[in-house]
């Protein structure tokens, strides 16, 4: 008779453990590559929840238009403008002149408004007035380091820039309506689309825009025009660009809109080029540094919409709204690589339909705004650094205790 080989229970039991194990190991592999496929992998980036409940509803049977500019003070208050002259047909006053509201609502909020952190409505005012000639089309909204208040305009004929206290009180206009003669002109503008204002230079820097094809930078007391260039620094030339086309080398002009200029604390100034689907560097003078392709295969109105810093002292990230796609993206400054994004279309608080603005508080809030039929403000309470997915989707607030 045969004899069998004979193996002990502990061996029999090590044995299985190691085939568990490794067929574990095997298992959750598969796991991370399927998820890396799916762009589901995480990394370490600023997590936020929206607030739903915030700002609290306006006052007066009030409602907003496309709302396209935005701004925090230095006392965390936020403030939009917003494009009451251009409500839809059913939202249009209650004066009779309606087809559809003949009752109680609505009325169109004053152009700027101001909200503190409870939600609050505490300051509004804006409109023509006289002294200055109101853009036909408002759009950008910033604070400067005296508290004053600028404010551009996209409509056809808007070529000028305006500056007011932060209680409504006419400052100063920098060109004229009808008055732009293109990218080289040094008196007018060309349908700005932000200003930022450096406190150190006393600088403003004006993206400029959806008629020319530049950053320009003014005096922010006087207005005198000091300098301007286009993308990689270049003479800005208004001929005609040809489709854009992710596959092509990238123009080497700026498309329209050219749709911020912000300056970090580091002192570079990190252009929009919205159509173009990227972000541009320079230096204060117009030195091109680097730049970095967001969603690259946007076409249309493009990704790069508007940015905004992280509070931190290094502003470690940078947030960029994304209108077509309908997120925000966080993308490392320093490398400008897009590390996660959140939200989606829609109405619900944390999506959006057309979100054009984006800012942030000292204590690293981000707040949004829409365009379009969106006609929003929403809030993005910060919780702190963690792991994250690539794409979050919609930062539904936690119900965990």
């Amino acid at each position: 008779m045969m004899n069998r080989p004979k193996f002990s229970r502990s061996l029999l039991i090590g044995t299985l453990g190691v085939l568990a194990f490794a067929l574990l190991t095997l298992g959750q592999a598969a796991l991370e590559r399927t998820a890396v496929a799916a762009g589901q992998e995480s990394i370490q980036a600023p997590i936020f929840e929206v607030d739903p409940l915030w700002p609290k509803p306006l006052p007066n049977s009030w409602v907003q238009g496309m709302t396209i500019g935005l701004a925090v003070d230095f006392q965390d208050n936020v403030w939009i403008v917003h494009r009451n002259n251009m409500l839809a047909v059913n939202e249009i006053p209650a004066d009779g002149d309606s087809p559809i509201t003949q009752g109680e609502c609505c009325f169109a909020a004053p152009p700027v408004l101001a909200f503190n952190q409870a939600g609050d409505l505490i300051q509004h005012w804006g409109g023509p007035g006289e002294g200055y000639e109101w853009p036909q089309s408002n759009h950008g909204l910033a604070f400067d380091h005296k508290d004053n208040i600028w404010i551009g305009g996209n409509g056809a004929d808007d070529a000028h820039v305006l500056k007011f206290t932060k209680d409504g009180q006419f400052l100063m206009q920098l060109g004229h309506s009808g008055g732009n003669a293109g990218s080289n002109d040094r008196e007018n503008f060309g349908r700005v689309a932000k200003i930022f204002v450096d406190a150190e230079a006393n600088e403003a820097y004006i993206a400029d825009g959806y008629g020319n094809r530049r950053v320009a930078v003014v005096d922010a007391d006087s207005g005198e025009f000091k300098r301007y260039w286009g993308a990689y620094g270049n003479r800005p030339d208004d001929g005609p660009l040809p489709r854009y086309n992710p596959n092509d080398p990238p123009a080497q002009q700026f498309r329209s809109p050219v749709h911020c200029a912000e300056l970090s604390n580091d002192r570079l100034l990190y252009v929009c080029d919205r159509a173009g689907d990227r972000i541009q560097v320079f230096t204060p003078e117009g030195t091109f540094v680097k730049e970095g392709f967001i969603e690259k295969e946007t076409l249309g109105g493009g990704s790069a919409w508007d940015i905004a810093f992280s509070s931190d002292a290094d502003q470690r990230y940078i947030y960029l709204a994304d209108g077509v796609n309908s997120k925000v993206h966080i993308i490392d400054r320093e490398s400008l690589e897009v590390l996660t994004s959140f939200g989606d279309g829609g109405r619900h608080p944390g999506q959006w339909y057309g979100v054009h603005s984006i800012a942030t508080d000292s204590q690293g809030n981000i707040y949004t705004t829409e365009t379009y039929e969106g006609k929003r403000l929403q809030k993005f309470v910060y919780k702190g650094v963690g792991s994250v997915k690539r794409y979050q989707g919609v930062l539904w607030p936690s119900t965990d205790d």
